[in-house]
């Protein structure tokens, strides 16, 4: 037996022929197209599976944190729950965003070097030309990205805010609903979404980081017995602080800070109530609403302070609509000297009823000159 066979003439032509498309210019671009289909279709499988694990982390973290607290609800969970508890799920959150941006900006980064390599190797083997590219780059522009990048990690690590976080931020206020590399999207009272460059961020003012302070200044007649009025105040508030409902946010026991200001008016009197950052404003409302109340019932009615200010007129002439229609100053009537012909008319009434008195002519006008 011979030790092995001889290959076949006719298949050795089909692998030749094969090997000769694919050194054709079109081979070559269906080698390129395929390669890079290869890359895309890897990269985004990638993106999914790093996407589904750090989705699945932070919904474990979260949950197990609400399963500890015996809560379901993230509102919930504000209301009730311990402010370290309520400040890892926020920090959770913020993290898995922050982390979804990364994984998409470097399989992004990487998917593009390959496809250069891909379509010209040579390119990436020279570090002389790449460096130059880097730096041109970061000459052109580049160095805000790298500076929104960096702020961005900074502002998460230090836990200066996360989603859900009422925050301002000098050009925007409201609630936190993204965190980005690059940027934050905040969405205001009005409803308006702000995008904020993270490297713009120069101060941050969290409102939702800790515990807040409901200030309330009442005013009341400067009549009234200001010990009566502070006990009956601060009665009211204490109730309502051991109330059922309010007692898991209200923090600590309310306090009198307080006469604030005497005027002939009124007299301003000031309690505060530290609570939970979350329920700030229900807790506000609330004990505004008892305090009218205990003042009703005192007998107590409260003076009128408001005053009408007149504001935001800068740009109103740019309004269309909001411009008055231009209208003719209204003419002036200049009192003038009576003519000699009246006066000669008064001097003859006089004459005949022996009353009334003649003016005196000061500047006579120059028609009635005889």
């Amino acid at each position: 037996m011979r030790a092995f066979e001889e290959t076949d003439p006719e298949q050795v032509d089909i692998w030749v022929q094969v090997d000769g498309f694919w050194q054709t210019w079109y081979g070559q671009v269906l080698s390129n197209l395929i390669a890079i289909a290869v890359v895309v279709a890897v990269a985004l499988l990638v993106r999914w599976l790093l996407h589904i694990v750090i989705r699945r982390t932070v919904n474990q973290i979260v949950t197990g944190v609400k399963r500890k607290q015996e809560v379901t609800d993230t509102q919930a969970l504000n209301a009730a729950s311990p402010l370290a508890a309520v400040r890892v799920v926020q920090r959770t959150r913020t993290l898995g965003s922050v982390l979804t941006n990364i994984v998409n900006v470097t399989i992004a980064v990487i998917v593009v070097l390959l496809v250069v390599m891909i379509l010209a190797p040579d390119i990436l083997g020279s570090f002389t030309l790449l460096s130059a590219a880097i730096g041109a780059g970061l000459g052109f522009g580049a160095q805000n990205i790298v500076k929104d990048a960096l702020n961005g990690m900074f502002m998460v690590v230090e836990d200066q805010f996360g989603v859900g976080d009422i925050v301002d931020l000098g050009h925007a206020s409201g609630i936190v609903e993204e965190v980005r590399i690059r940027v934050t999207s905040i969405r205001d009272v009005n409803g308006t979404l702000w995008f904020v460059r993270n490297g713009e961020i120069n101060r941050v003012g969290n409102m939702s980081q800790g515990w807040a302070r409901v200030i309330i200044d009442l005013a009341v007649p400067y009549t009234a017995d200001v010990d009566e009025v502070e006990a009956a105040m601060l009665g009211t508030a204490d109730e309502m602080a051991r109330s059922g409902k309010w007692r898991s946010r209200v923090l600590e026991k309310p306090e009198i800070w307080g006469l604030e200001s005497v005027s002939s008016e009124a007299m301003i009197i000031r309690i505060v109530m530290k609570v939970r950052t979350s329920s700030k404003d229900d807790v506000a409302r609330e004990l505004r609403v008892r305090l009218k109340r205990t003042l009703d019932e005192m007998g107590l009615t409260l003076p009128s302070l408001t005053s009408v200010v007149l504001s935001g007129f800068d740009g109103v002439t740019r309004v269309k609509g909001a411009k008055p229609p231009k209208t003719e100053p209204s003419p002036v009537m200049e009192r003038q000297a009576p003519s000699k012909r009246l006066l000669r008319a008064m001097r003859a009434a006089k004459t005949v009823t022996g009353t009334g008195s003649v003016p005196t002519v000061t500047d006579p006008s120059p028609e009635d000159t005889p």
